[in-house]
């Protein structure tokens, strides 16, 4: 095989290489990625179906029921609510009337089975895309009522 030919062969090769390694790593990507909707989103159609995402809001009080390990509540934010299923301990900070995040999946019923609950961690913090999402239902629940 001549020099020319060996040279071209290891750039084709390293060219694929490349290729396969880019594909892994944005396949990769593409399945990690989790995107947050508020319940109103979530209600309106705009999450993903079969697909992991967060839903974000307060958890509306008296809504939290407990059965062994699993937990049902609902998730609001003021406008839309969604209830949700988990199965795990709740972290500690868990409270009706407080922020939560869950992370899982959205139901055939419209229910949401959470794989991971995370409680806001101190009184004053709200992440803050559930905060511009809390502060946007409220607003449109605000223009609703005067109309």
């Amino acid at each position: 095989m001549k020099p020319r030919h060996k040279r071209a062969a290891l750039i084709a090769g390293g060219l694929a290489a490349l290729g396969l390694a880019t594909y892994l790593v944005l396949n990769a990507f593409q399945s990690n990625l989790v995107f947050f909707f508020t319940p109103s989103q979530v209600a309106s159609g705009e999450a993903p179906v079969n697909r992991t995402f967060r839903i974000g809001g307060m958890v509306k009080a008296g809504t939290v029921h407990r059965e062994n390990l699993t937990v049902a509540f609902v998730v609001t934010d003021t406008a839309k609510e969604v209830p949700v299923s988990y199965t795990g301990i709740l972290p500690d900070l868990f409270r009706e009337g407080k922020g939560v995040v869950a992370q899982g999946k959205l139901g055939a019923d419209g229910r949401f089975m959470a794989s991971e609950v995370l409680a806001k961690h101190d009184e004053n913090y709200m992440p803050p895309e559930a905060q511009h999402a809390m502060d946007q239902a409220q607003a449109q629940k605000t223009i609703k009522t005067l109309k």
